[in-house]
């Protein structure tokens, strides 16, 4: 069985309470969900699967501790890792820049050699635009706490279901 790691940054809170529900849905352990804020980029290499999360601010913005990981983070050779993506963004408000982060740590990690696996249908989200899109997917799961909260235990659903068959 794979290794699954969880790695999250949280301003507010919300990704911190999806982190905990994702890690629920996979029966992973609290020693395996790691803060960004405070966690060691090498700890990504003790794992198989890496299940990435984080908030989006201002106008598309990586959360702030994911400004200090990620360029750590993207210096490592994570060849043999699948990663996988969850977050929250503001899908009213900022529904041009939904959950842009998630495709900022993406790209960061693009030259990591890691494969990138958990995309799910964009249907029935209500975003303008995100650079989460891929055709007729979303790189991951993208949540919205404040506006759409009733979706997010439909939506973790799917999404845990995609990354179970990718690994």
């Amino acid at each position: 069985m794979s290794k699954i790691g969880i790695f999250f940054g949280s301003t507010s809170g919300n990704t911190e309470e999806l982190a905990e529900a994702v890690a629920k849905q996979f029966g992973i352990a609290g020693d395996d969900i790691h803060d960004v804020s405070s966690a060691d980029e090498n700890q990504m290499k003790d794992y198989d699967v890496l299940l990435l999360g984080s908030s989006t601010w201002g106008v598309g913005d990586l959360q702030d501790d994911w400004e200090d990981f990620l360029p750590k983070a993207a210096k490592l050779n994570l060849a043999d890792k699948k990663i996988a993506f969850f977050g929250c963004g503001d899908s009213f408000g900022h529904s041009d820049t939904f959950c842009n982060s998630l495709a900022k740590i993406k790209a960061g990690l693009s030259s990591t050699g890691a494969e990138f696996i958990g995309a799910i249908s964009k249907e029935g989200y209500s975003y303008d635009e995100t650079e989460c899109e891929e055709g007729d997917n979303v790189i991951g799961l993208l949540t919205d706490a404040d506006n759409e909260s009733e979706k997010t235990e439909e939506r973790l659903g799917i999404w845990v279901k995609a990354v179970k068959a990718a690994i």
